[in-house]
């Protein structure tokens, strides 16, 4: 699971009102290569919710990112942030782990990269 993805989820349990960000459980990561698309990353930068992306990074073993936004204007000149914030969003992948609800402390598996986000039926 890309970090990407860990920015996008979170815990629909009935009744849970603070299901953002899911707390991450590592037990494996792996980084896998991807192209650079200076676009994309423009493009998405303002969507991600820094705090929790830089939160999970550092679970994820990465210490790379500041740990406040920069401003949007850095995309345009700095291609080590770039570099940094690509490698972050789209190379780490969580393996094999959990994401926890930081509500209820549901765990959800992340099995071969996958989450598992299906919910028991006294959760819908």
């Amino acid at each position: 699971m890309r970090m990407l993805t860990h920015n996008m989820l979170s815990s629909n349990i009935k009744g849970v009102t603070n299901g953002f960000p899911l707390r991450i459980e590592v037990e494996k990561v792996v980084e896998k290569q991807v192209e650079i698309n200076h676009d994309f990353l423009r493009n998405i930068f303002p969507k991600i919710d820094w705090k929790a992306f830089f939160d999970a990074s550092r679970v994820m073993g990465y210490a790379e990112l500041p740990e406040e936004a920069p401003e949007p204007s850095v995309l345009e000149s700095d291609l080590e942030f770039l570099r940094k914030f690509h490698h972050a969003l789209l190379e780490l992948h969580l393996e094999e782990g959990a994401l926890v609800c930081p509500e209820t402390g549901r765990k959800f598996p992340v099995n071969k990269g996958i989450p598992n986000m299906l919910l028991h039926e006294d959760e819908v």
